[in-house]
């Protein structure tokens, strides 16, 4: 087991900032909704580690753990640190596990230090791709996209696949993996003139749909004209009523979000779910923690395709952790461009 000396613990940080949640919100959250607080670090006990944190991830589905109601995961806790997956460097061990100088992913995300148990922390191998890839295509938002599109609602040779929120994180490398997987065709809907060029320039889509010019029935079927066979779901309301009304027979849908309802917005109207029983499509929900087992063999399929090519990402990236609020309702309100990070100082 690594020792800490007397010379380490008089170097070693005292304080971390971190962000806890100060309210819960009603609707959309603001930015007097968090709070930006310092706190003690607390001494290290035997098989822990202290971790600086270099990058972390905000994602959609945080939104839901900010209210207070039963879940798959618990609610956020007022008045305490916000928690989300994080990478960050090992400045201090008590394991005999993980070194000193080891790059760990885990789940302490909004903070600038975090004592952790070891056994809880993953340590990674920064020599497959650029570490910030590990929260993104090389972390649960590409095991998401490659679970959905592989085990929930199989991709087949020749089929065509329609994928919501395109140019989001799980959309864009999703897009890239239907093709991976022998997709004919890929559709993606994003928002703005903007993101539909880059699905078509960058991600390699073959059509894309630009969601906010209205009339998204029509515009699938003008690019989808003999309707599709597979629908990644991630906004929910239209978008999944339209799928089901463009699905071929024994279709395939994996509900893996819904944003269009995560602020408590009256809904959409929803899928017709007696036209998708009399087409006998399939409409399947996933949680990615079910799929952590399969975790090494994505990231293996994953930084070949990176290396190659095949996938190829963006990032909204925001500085310091005063900027994480900021950043988390940028990519709830859609400003962010595949993968929102925030790098940590």
């Amino acid at each position: 087991m690594q020792t800490i000396t007397e010379d380490d613990v008089t170097t070693l940080p005292r304080i971390s900032r971190e962000i806890q949640l100060a309210a819960r919100p009603t609707g959309a959250p603001t930015a007097e909704h968090f709070a930006l607080v310092q706190r003690p670090i607390p001494e290290l006990a035997d098989g822990q580690i202290l971790v600086r944190n270099t990058w972390m991830s905000v994602d959609p589905y945080m939104r839901g753990r900010m209210d207070d109601r039963p879940s798959y995961i618990p609610p956020f806790q007022l008045d305490a640190a916000l928690e989300g997956s994080a990478l960050g460097e090992v400045i201090a061990s008590r394991s005999p596990a993980i070194p000193v100088g080891a790059t760990v992913s885990h789940f302490a995300g909004w903070r600038e230090y975090a004592v952790l148990d070891a056994a809880t922390t993953t340590p990674i191998a920064p020599e497959l791709a650029a570490t910030h890839h590990f929260l993104g295509a090389l972390g649960t938002t590409g095991l998401t996209a490659y679970a959905a599109l592989t085990d929930v609602a199989p991709v087949r040779p020749g089929d065509t696949v329609f994928i919501s929120a395109a140019a989001g994180a799980v959309g864009s490398i999703a897009g890239q993996i239907a093709k991976a997987l022998g997709a004919a065709r890929v559709i993606g809907s994003a928002g703005g003139p903007a993101k539909t060029t880059l699905l078509l320039d960058e991600f390699g889509f073959d059509a894309a749909i630009d969601y906010r010019a209205g009339d998204l029935a029509g515009q699938l079927a003008a690019a989808a004209p003999e309707g599709i066979d597979v629908y990644l779901d991630s906004v929910g309301g239209e978008h999944l009523r339209v799928a089901v009304e463009a699905m071929r027979p024994k279709g395939r849908i994996a509900l893996v979000g819904a944003i269009s309802g995560y602020n408590g917005e009256a809904t959409e109207a929803g899928p017709d779910l007696y036209k998708a029983a009399t087409k006998e499509v399939s409409l399947r929900g996933m949680l990615v923690n079910s799929y952590f087992p399969i975790f090494g063999e994505y990231i293996g399929r994953a930084a070949a395709w990176l290396a190659d090519g095949t996938i190829r990402t963006r990032e909204t990236v925001y500085e310091g952790l005063e900027q994480a609020p900021a950043a988390f309702l940028g990519v709830l309100s859609g400003a962010n461009t595949g993968k929102m990070l925030v790098r940590l100082g």
